[in-house]
């Protein structure tokens, strides 16, 4: 990924590149936003112990592509409310403490979800360079 950081603009004011190119030749990789739930249904008090798993998840679903935080081009974030700013943004931080440069990344406070007790939810684009295995046309799954 290469990180577009206009110097004709102020620079971010956060952890994150005003915008990011994927490489030539890479494919397209688009998560669904994860909301704060574990696999056994259980969800946590708070934004930031929320985002933890909703990036979890998000791991999860890279890796079934051959992909992985490093190859993240974007994230989209929703809190619900101001105060849960902070908290997401520190488990973005620590999401992405190894990667650089960071993603392009927008947050924005809407008024809920389809749960009163989820405050947050991400989704990410990749870009993850493509290999030479076959994709089967009628499921999608990669024959190696």
């Amino acid at each position: 990924m290469k990180a577009l950081n206009p110097n004709s603009i102020a620079p971010p004011f956060a952890r994150y590149s005003h915008g990011a190119a994927a490489a030539p030749g890479c494919q397209l990789i688009a998560t669904s936003g994860q909301l704060g739930m574990t696999a056994d249904g259980t969800v946590p008090e708070g934004a930031e112990a929320q985002a933890k798993i909703c990036f979890a998840n998000i791991d999860a679903v890279l890796a079934e592509a051959g992909a992985g935080r490093e190859d993240v081009l974007r994230l989209n974030a929703y809190v619900t409310d101001r105060a849960h700013m902070a908290g997401y943004m520190a488990a973005r931080d620590a999401w992405l403490a190894n990667i650089s440069p960071p993603p392009a990344s927008t947050l924005v406070i809407v008024i809920g979800f389809t749960r009163p007790e989820f405050v947050v939810e991400i989704e990410a684009t990749a870009a993850v360079r493509q290999t030479t295995d076959a994709v089967d046309p009628k499921n999608g799954s990669i024959e190696k």
